[in-house]
């Protein structure tokens, strides 16, 4: 329930006696070691949760801006995370998760684009790809504040 603590030991310039260390857990992986023995190895009886499959992780900027005409996963990801997104802003217009950039869907960015106070281009930047990523987290509560 708490996070590992960590610091760069790479073994050779910087070493920390007994800590996870770069060089030392590649030694104990040529040894055939999984990750899971190697972080025992160092944090002692740990108990690491295996999840089968992990979804609605929001993706990184995929290099181009989105536009009228793109197609593909990427499109999809913008889709869905705006459908999610008008669940609590109704001015945003649901959209059919197609993979397809039309003009419904630039009109769903314009309406993000408003409400959130950015240039209304229709077109989902690297800008509007993470104020996207980022209302997206925050509405459907992929990540709290404790």
């Amino acid at each position: 329930m708490q996070p590992l603590f960590t610091q760069y030991c790479d073994g050779r310039q910087v070493t920390c006696p007994g800590w996870l260390s770069q060089w030392g857990s590649a030694s104990l992986g040529e040894q055939g070691r999984d990750y899971i023995s190697i972080l025992k190895n160092y944090y002692g009886n740990i108990y690491i949760d295996r999840a089968p499959i992990v979804s609605g992780v929001p993706v990184s900027f995929p290099g181009s801006s989105l536009q009228i005409g793109s197609t593909g996963n990427d499109v999809r990801t913008i889709q869905n995370q705006l459908n999610a997104i008008s669940n609590h802003y109704p001015a945003i217009p649901k959209l059919r998760v197609d993979g397809v950039y039309g003009q419904q869907t630039a009109d769903s960015v314009k309406a993000f684009q408003k409400i959130f106070n950015m240039p209304q281009t229709g077109v989902v930047d690297f800008a509007t790809w993470y104020r996207i990523s980022h209302i997206y987290v925050a509405v459907t509560k992929l990540a709290t504040l404790v």
